[in-house]
């Protein structure tokens, strides 16, 4: 592919993060000089350097390798706003005139110069996004895509379309992230939508700011394109394009004969062709089939047959972090989930207790952020009380610094059960060893994943107490 740019070297500072790191790869496999900064390694940057690129984790000028700063205008200086505006390397990059873009800037770029659908919502978008990759991939589409989390099918974030002379016949598949207004610089020529639920708001100040960041998102939306919503949002009035509304039930797509069998949600799809039947998704959960009601709607439109359709959503294997199940035998069940708002979580352990009716479910939640615990407490409270027992753990503060008189504890007074825990995160696994666990869910947007494995561990012991 022929991309005219200056650049002949990209650092990212901040390259360890999901979506940064898939877009460092895509350089790197495009023949750019690639390296970058991030905090602490991860899995995450393990990959990128057993992949040729050099990750620092010092922030000092003499980590960056020497041949990025010889001339500021052959580098371009990527960074993520989660990066602290005093941050070393970020100011002499500054300072000295670099060219620096945020990752949604040079998500943009790329993005304009391919047929990109862009994926956008307040939930579902990572999942959305993997399964419309998968369906074109399965489906032998020459497709790129940038995800929000590491695919099961494929093992990462980032999928490299084959390599060809004629950029129009790529598909791109991105996620379309309202935070700090990223998705403003994209201009697709299909959207999802999947939801505008007040978030973020230490951004947007009130959920109004918000919805109008989505209708300017749509309004970019190509005048020949589709807009794929969700039923009932407030959208179609902000778009030239053409919109296909859907939703689990209603809707110009839904579905039919919608039952559990074996702890997996089988389904029957109307589209405005027809209806397409047999479909069997192996990731739990309604809201599953909703976000992939919106993928088959995309697929159907860009000309994938109602076999390759089926194909692609009965061989999807999910999202990591995103209703993954890390054991499931007939003694226990462990699923860990990305949620972090009150309306994933509630949609998440509705499906749970669907999928496990007559068991008993024992919830750990790691709030995210001061300001998100401070507006939703509420709601949070209400989701997590879906469950029979709550482990609450203390905010993961992520980039903000703590809020006077915010702690889990306003969640946790309002949490209507009375098996409820207020714990520390080092307390977990000690405590856990104490309970009896039938069903066990680990909820939450921060480090909570690192137990992941310990308590998988734990669970696989048999009971000694």
């Amino acid at each position: 592919m022929n991309f005219s740019t200056p650049w002949k070297y990209v650092y990212f500072v901040g390259i360890g993060g999901i979506g940064m790191s898939a877009l460092a790869r895509w350089f790197h496999v495009n023949g750019f000089l690639v390296a970058g900064y991030d905090r602490t390694p991860t899995p995450l940057t393990d990959t990128l350097q057993a992949e040729g690129i050099q990750v620092c984790f010092d922030d000092n000028l003499n980590s960056i390798p020497t041949d990025f700063l010889k001339d500021s205008l052959l580098t371009l200086v990527v960074y993520t706003p989660a990066i602290p505006a005093d941050h070393r390397q970020l100011v002499y990059f500054r300072e000295t005139k670099f060219e620096i873009q945020k990752r949604s800037q040079v998500l943009g770029w790329l993005t304009n110069t391919l047929k990109t659908v862009a994926v956008a919502g307040t939930h579902g978008k990572t999942t959305t996004s993997s399964m419309v990759a998968h369906l074109f991939r399965a489906a032998g589409q020459n497709c790129t895509a940038f995800l929000g989390g590491i695919t099961q099918n494929y093992g990462t974030n980032f999928l490299l379309n084959d390599p060809t002379e004629n950029v129009e016949e790529i598909l791109c598949v991105v996620e379309a992230d309202e935070f700090d207004r990223s998705f403003l610089t994209l201009f697709p020529s299909v959207a999802i939508v999947t939801s505008t639920d007040a978030d973020h708001l230490d951004i947007y100040g009130e959920h109004e700011s918000l919805m109008e960041s989505f209708r300017s998102f749509v309004s970019q939306i190509r005048s020949d394109g589709m807009l794929f919503m969700r039923k009932g949002l407030e959208l179609k009035d902000s778009t030239s394009a053409n919109v296909v509304e859907y939703s689990l039930h209603e809707g110009d797509v839904h579905c039919t004969n919608l039952q559990i069998k074996d702890a997996r949600f089988m389904f029957d799809v109307v589209h405005p062709e027809g209806e397409i039947s047999g479909f069997s998704l192996s990731v739990p959960g309604f809201h599953n089939v909703e976000n992939a009601l919106a993928a088959i709607a995309v697929a159907l439109y860009v000309g994938l047959s109602p076999e390759q359709i089926r194909a692609g959503i009965n061989t999807y294997k999910g999202v990591q972090r995103r209703f993954e199940y890390i054991i499931e035998s007939e003694t226990a069940v462990f699923i860990d989930d990305y949620a972090h708002h009150p309306t994933e979580i509630e949609a998440f352990l509705s499906s749970v207790r669907a999928l496990y009716p007559t068991r008993h479910i024992t919830a750990v939640f790691q709030p995210h952020l001061f300001s998100r615990t401070r507006d939703f407490a509420e709601g949070f409270a209400n989701s997590l009380s879906l469950a029979d027992r709550l482990l609450l753990l203390d905010i993961y503060p992520a980039r903000e610094l703590p809020i006077p008189g915010v702690t889990s504890r306003i969640i946790f007074d309002k949490v209507k059960l009375e098996d409820k825990t207020q714990i520390s995160a080092d307390q977990l696994i000690s405590v856990l060893k104490m309970k009896e666990i039938d069903v066990l869910v680990t909820i939450g947007a921060g480090d909570i994943s690192k137990y992941v494995g310990y308590i998988k561990e734990m669970l696989q012991v048999p009971f000694a107490n």
